[in-house]
Formats: structure tokens, sequence, C-alpha cells
């Protein structure tokens, strides 16, 4: 085991992996990122700051696709809000409310595995908004985001981007709702009609139907249970349809947090409460003052956007974007990314290969 572990990964998992991806695996770990953003520029973008100085970037400034990466807003707009006394933190929420919104075997296992990890946390079926936001970005479970989103608003979630001076970024909606609008919209199509009918939807068509839709499994616990064509041609049409934004703008947002001057005190504690769940792990307590990350994924998706100072006072902030990955380009990539960010994070001949490699 590597002993500045920074997040952990499945040894049998990733031996499975390993002989799955098969010749991709001839190079370093760490290494496997970075070949793949210097030799995609179309399909990658990138921005490492390390000590306020710029070291590498690609495509700062290339919109793409979030996933869940975008909980990050959500968590910012949580904090800010329980800050100043708008909601109680550790109010109860019954996990019926949460469960409308847990559609099975979309998340990958992020719900189920969340509620387990808080099994004594809940009482009476109900559990604290401090911990739904929590296993929203440590577990990224979208049942805890969609509900959040209501909570929060909508538009307080929108409207905290321009807080943030966030410049290039599309319209925050609900994520799990969006997995419906083929059916709610198109129910007679199927395949590449309904690939063609969602792709033709103006974007603020498309958010509104996930507003209605969101209503609809708040209220009708049985809409659910039928997704409607969810094959991969419809996925990559969710997938390409969710909120986007740039390398250079979740950078920004990382620095605000690191600074630990952005925010006044009461909502950096909150945000603290919910991003630093790195530093549960005593091996990276052992090395780091204050950590933070969300990634996110798809099928065809992974993003990435992190934070770091370490005990010598060093801070680090890193996003990057991936899109239109193959199945085996997303399998190697994942098995590839924490060493990636741990040699960023703890290497400075690594760090300066990944200047001279995006830079030069």
């Amino acid at each position: 085991m590597v002993r500045k572990v920074f997040i952990g990964i499945s040894i049998i998992l990733g031996l499975l992996l390993l002989l799955a991806a098969g010749g991709y695996y001839m190079f370093r770990p760490d290494e496997k990122v970075l070949r793949f953003i210097k030799k995609n520029p179309d399909r990658a973008a990138i921005k490492l700051v390390r000590n306020d100085t710029v070291l590498a970037e690609r495509n700062p400034y290339k919109m793409m696709p979030l996933a869940s990466t975008v909980k990050i807003i959500v968590a910012i707009e949580y904090a800010a809000q329980a800050a100043r006394g708008q909601i109680d933190s550790d109010e109860r929420v019954s996990l019926a409310e949460l469960e409308k919104f847990y559609v099975p075997n979309t998340d990958g296992g992020a719900h189920p595995a969340w509620l387990e990890s808080v099994a004594d946390k809940i009482q009476d079926h109900q559990i604290t908004i401090r911990e739904i936001a929590k296993g929203m970005i440590s577990y990224s479970s979208n049942a805890n985001t969609e509900w959040l989103c209501e909570k929060l608003g909508l538009d307080n979630i929108n409207a905290r981007l321009d807080s943030l001076d966030v410049k290039r970024h599309t319209k925050i909606h609900y994520l799990v709702s969006a997995l419906f609008v083929g059916k709610e919209k198109f129910p007679h199509l199927h395949g590449k009609a309904l690939e063609t009918a969602l792709r033709a939807m103006p974007e603020e068509a498309y958010i509104q139907a996930t507003v209605e839709i969101h209503a609809k499994l708040k209220q009708d616990t049985s809409y659910k249970k039928k997704v409607g064509d969810l094959s991969l041609r419809i996925q990559k049409v969710w997938s390409d349809r969710l909120p986007r934004s740039t390398v250079a703008e979740y950078v920004g947002i990382m620095r605000k947090i690191n600074s630990r001057t952005y925010f006044d005190a009461h909502t950096q504690h909150y945000l603290d409460d919910v991003m630093e769940y790195p530093l549960k792990n005593p091996a990276n307590q052992r090395w780091l003052a204050h950590a933070g990350m969300k990634g996110g994924s798809t099928a065809f998706v992974l993003t990435k956007a992190l934070y770091a100072t370490d005990k010598k006072g060093n801070k680090t902030e890193l996003a990057y974007f991936i899109n239109d990955l193959s199945f085996l380009e997303n399998l190697y990539l994942q098995m590839s990314m924490n060493q990636f960010e741990l040699k960023i994070l703890t290497s400075p001949s690594f760090r300066e290969k990944v200047r001279k490699s995006l830079m030069e």
C-alpha cells in the first residue's frame, strides 16, 4: 500500500480491471491519465495550479460535461445556507423522501452504499441534512443530490454561480429527473428516433421537463418504476446534456475553497465538513492539512476537481475533464486517476513532467 493514500482503491477490483484492460496497462499507472490528455486534446481538458502558479493547462476554457463534479456547487450552497441559518443542518429527514429519487441500477450502487455507511446515524428511519450533504459528496448519491436541489432551491444554486463569479457554466438542473425525459416527452420513440428527438430539444425545454418530472417523482412513487429507453445511445444524450463548465472555472472554485479566506468562517466550517472526507483516512491526516475533492463519471465521461494544502503549506488545485470515452478507456483511466492525483500532490519530478508534457 502506498503510504500517502489520498483515496483507497480495492486491490481485488484493481486486479480484475487490470486483467480486463489488458494491453492498456503496459504503462505506469501514474502516467496513463497524463498520456491520454496529451494525446487526446479534442477530448480532454486540464488545469493545474501549485502555490498560485499555473503549472499546466490544456483546453482551460473548453465547455465539457461535469457529471457529478457539479455537486460541488450544491455543496457550497448548502454550506452558505447552513451558515446563515436558512436551513438547519441537523434537521432530520425521512429516508422515504430520499428514496423517491433513488432509481436502482443508475448510480453504481452509490446510494445503498451511503445508507450502509450511515446505518448507526439513522434514527426512526430519519437522517440529518448534514449527512445527506456529506453522502452527496463522499458517496455521490444522486438521490441525495436531487433532494438537496429542491431543499436549497435550484434558483439559489444557479445564483451561487454568479456569486462565485463563474462565467462559463450551463444551468444546473435535476440530474435524476433528466433520466426520464425520453419517457415523459417522447413515450412512443425508441433508439435513434428518440436520440434525435432528445438532442433537438432546446435547453430550456429540456430543463423544464426535468422540473416537471421531479414533481412527479416526488408525488408518485410508482413513476420511477419504468425509466424507459436507457440504452447506451440514450445514456450518451443524457451525459452530453449534463451541466457543463470548464477546468478553469472549477480550478477557480477549488482555489476559493483552498484559500480559506474567500468564504466566511461559518460557511467554511460547513464546507469543510462536507468536502474534506479524504481526511478521514489517518494516512492522509499525516501529510495533509486540508483536502477536498469531487469526481464524476458516466459511461462516457470522467471528471475530477480537487484542492489540497499539505502540512508544509503547499497549496494545489487541479481539475481535469475527459469526454467521449470508450468502455475500455473509461475503465483504465478510472484505475489510474488516484495514482495520477497522488503523484501530482507529492512528487516534484512528476509535476515537472506534467508541466513539460502539456506546456512545452
